[in-house]
């Protein structure tokens, strides 16, 4: 705590020269002091200073914590929480309470008091930039200004204040001066040691964050666990992620990447458009050092698998302790981080998946996939991909830079694919924008739209003389499920109408073909296919297969013509694939030759034993199965593929006990083996209330068939809604989660004891 006595109010010329406290008596100047300074500082003895009775000294403050974190929703925060020294944390355009403890009485006659609030970390505070704000105590609001502090209520030596912060001021900390002063007499400075931590507010009307949807608020604001959704599209992966913006550095971890490693200076800091933009090049460390870097080999030495994370805490407090990016992530990390980070700050935030999302590296609206006579893709040849799934993000707030009608959702993307004016980064494009097909629209709109509603071209490639052939277009291929968590449940909520218009409607086409004719790049069609309508294939896939199964893919071919055979040479081939989409090693490829007879119906399948996928599955035990038909004395070849997952067993959890605060619980962990060998080397990786870090139980080998177990213990600090979240890896099995959610009771009074 600094204290100054006998020295003139520091740096507004208001106050020494003009101000009263009755607003009509003017000051006479102060005589300047010898010092260059702006103040004189006196280091006598606090104790031996306060000698003049008429000099209103300030001996504490009250930031109110219980009352301020009820109102401002922030009482969850680690920093509103701490036993000692807490931080007040509230949220902008909302009155927060300070009582202030005085050396005597308040006087309104004689005594003038105003507050002075400078933005921590800024090298240089100016008013003009809204880093530095001056306010006089007032006894009403003033609505000219735009920070008031009022006196809510006088009672003896303590002083009630509502100080009101502007709906556009800069998120970040703050701390608080106070200079008090008596006419014709001296003054005094204290220097508040708590710091103000001031977020965007969505429960705010005046706020850009603002959010009228109630439950979406609660949600997408102060909900601290969520799901992410991985997997495919029709075999979907729901994990736990654990977000915990509350916790203790997220917020300073949170101010720090958008100002330091964002680089958002001065009142750019008041914008939800800057920000975001700027943490989904923070979150990433591509070109700076963000809280993430990104790996998708399958080499995570040095560092955490992206499958072996279950939330963002320990990323984002391993990240501001070293201040050097946490090793590693994929989309789905990158998304988790980037929402604790913008709900940590006040932002409306959701994780948000696209299944089959392309990666259009040509900015032409299209994916283009170049095919050998064998049916492979020709890597290198394809600089575009499709990834089985995408996790990004969303976030709310108006967009006054393109208008009313582009408000609401925006979408923002931390994970490094394609540079954005220079950096790697994504968004916030409006999700309006995206399904309207502007892609012109800032920022990155064009990126989005390529995302959700691509078409897929197949080529076959002939060599480099000749012209390429146009295998199939497949318009619906692409963005083939877009969803997000349900606010206020675990259930899983379809978001797609909110990026495109329904497949097969006249509007989806429309709208890309208005993209298109704004894309600088417009692909061509160098060969069409010869009308053939005889034979109908069907590409079919298996749709719930658990690891260690068989599983076969098969196509059908019915001829409908009744007088004619056709000859059919047909290539079924089942690779490993990533979730980005990069085709691996061959798991199995077979050709057939057949007679499709009139009027009949023939099929060919390729069966899979886990003996030939067990050793080459890679990442999430994701396929790329595709075929190739070409049909004798004709032109036509007919090309399909698909993605395929096969589903691992899941975690489950039982407590033997209603969990109870301050009570031991223990709690009971199994998940089945379903290979046929056994497991080895196997550990659960445990996080629950109670546990500092994560909890790590060693596992014996399990036979096929049986069920790795293990008991933990914990003990609840506080009631309320939390997570119990587990991983299992082991060498033959990797990426297998589970969760529960639990509700924590209060303790009973017993006999008048707890």
């Amino acid at each position: 705590m600094r204290r100054r006595l006998n020295c003139c109010p520091r740096r507004f010329p208001w106050f020494r020269s003009s101000w009263s406290p009755k607003h009509d008596v003017p000051l006479q100047p102060l005589p300047k002091p010898e010092s260059p300074t702006d103040e004189v500082v006196d280091n006598t003895p606090f104790e031996e200073k306060i000698k003049e009775p008429d000099i209103l000294v300030i001996r504490s403050i009250d930031p109110c914590i219980e009352e301020n974190g009820l109102h401002h929703r922030t009482g969850k925060y680690e920093l509103m929480s701490r036993e000692y020294f807490p931080q007040l944390v509230v949220r902008r355009g909302q009155h927060f309470k300070l009582n202030i403890t005085l050396s005597r009485p308040y006087d309104e006659s004689r005594d003038g008091i105003s507050f002075i609030f400078v933005v921590e970390d800024e090298e240089k505070p100016l008013y003009g930039n809204g880093t530095m704000v001056a306010v006089p105590l007032l006894h009403k609001p003033d609505r000219h200004l735009p920070w008031n502090v009022v006196i809510h209520s006088v009672s003896e030596d303590v002083l009630s204040v509502n100080v009101l912060t502007s709906p556009d001021t800069i998120v970040a900390k703050w701390k608080m001066d106070v200079d008090t002063r008596i006419i014709n007499n001296g003054a005094y400075s204290y220097s508040w040691e708590s710091k103000i931590y001031i977020l965007f507010n969505p429960w705010s009307r005046h706020d850009q964050v603002f959010m009228k949807s109630d439950e979406w608020r609660e949600e997408a604001v102060m909900n601290d666990v969520g799901i992410v959704y991985r997997g495919t599209y029709n075999r979907i992966k729901p994990v736990i992620w654990k977000y915990d913006q509350f916790e203790k550095n997220i917020l300073d971890c949170a101010i720090y990447l958008v100002h330091v490693v964002g680089k958002v200076k001065g009142n750019y800091r008041s914008d939800p458009v800057k920000i975001t933009r700027a943490l989904a090049a923070a979150v990433n460390s591509a070109d700076d050092e963000g809280a993430v870097m990104g790996n998708w080999s399958t080499d995570h030495s040095g560092g955490t698998a992206p499958t072996k994370w279950i939330g963002s805490m320990e990323i984002l407090q391993k990240y501001y302790k070293k201040k050097k990016p946490v090793k590693y992530g994929q989309c789905w990390v990158f998304s988790g981080v980037l929402t604790t980070i913008c709900r940590a700050l006040g932002i409306p935030a959701r994780t948000v998946t696209n299944y089959s999302s392309a990666h259009d590296t040509q900015n032409s609206l299209t994916v283009d996939y170049f095919m050998d006579e064998k049916g492979s893709v020709m890597e290198e040849l394809n600089s575009d991909s499709v990834w089985n799934f995408h996790v990004w993000n969303e976030v709310w707030m108006t967009r006054p830079d393109l208008g009313r009608e582009y408000s609401g959702w925006q979408a923002i993307d931390a994970t490094p694919q394609e540079l954005s004016e220079d950096i790697y980064r994504c968004g916030p494009a409006s999700v309006v924008a995206v399904k309207d097909g502007e892609i012109l629209r800032p920022h990155d709109t064009n990126f989005l739209f390529a995302e959700v509603n691509a078409d897929k071209i197949f080529w076959r490639w002939n060599g480099p003389t000749q012209p390429l052939k146009l295998l199939r277009k497949d318009v619906y291929g692409i963005g083939k499920l877009i969803c997000t968590k349900a606010p206020g449940t675990f259930d899983r909520e379809d978001i797609t109408y909110t990026y495109k218009y329904s497949e097969r409607s006249t509007e989806e086409r429309n709208t890309m073909l208005k993209a298109l004719k704004q894309s600088e790049s417009l692909f061509s069609r160098y060969y069409l296919n010869e009308d053939f309508n005889d034979i109908y294939f069907h590409f079919n896939l298996l749709d719930d297969v658990k690891i260690g199964q068989p599983f076969d893919v098969s196509l059908a071919m019915r001829n409908r013509s009744t007088s004619k055979s056709y000859k059919v040479s047909v290539i079924l081939r089942v690779d490993v694939v990533t979730y980005t989409g990069k085709i691996g090693d061959s798991i199995k490829k077979e050709q057939f030759s057949v007679i499709v007879k009139p009027s009949s119906t023939h099929k060919v399948k390729l069966a899979i034993s886990y003996d030939e996928y067990g050793k080459r599955v890679i990442d999430q035990c994701a396929f790329n199965v595709s075929c190739l038909a070409s049909i004798e004395d004709t032109k036509f070849e007919y090309y399909a593929q698909d993605d395929f997952r096969i589903r691992k067993p899941d975690i489950k959890i039982n407590l033997r006990d209603t969990p109870i605060e301050n009570t031991e619980v223990t709690a009971d962990i199994s998940v089945e083996n379903p290979l046929p060998v056994p497991l080895k080397r196997g550990e659960f990786t445990i996080e629950a209330p109670g546990i500092e870090g994560k909890l790590k139980l060693k596992v014996k080998a399990v036979p096929p068939g049986e069920e790795a177990t293990g008991e933990f213990k914990f003990t609840p600090p506080r009631t309320g809604r939390f997570a119990v979240a587990a991983k299992f890896v082991c060498k033959e099995m990797d990426d297998v989660d589970g969760f529960v959610m639990i509700l924590v009771e209060p303790r009973k009074e017993q006999n008048g004891v707890f």
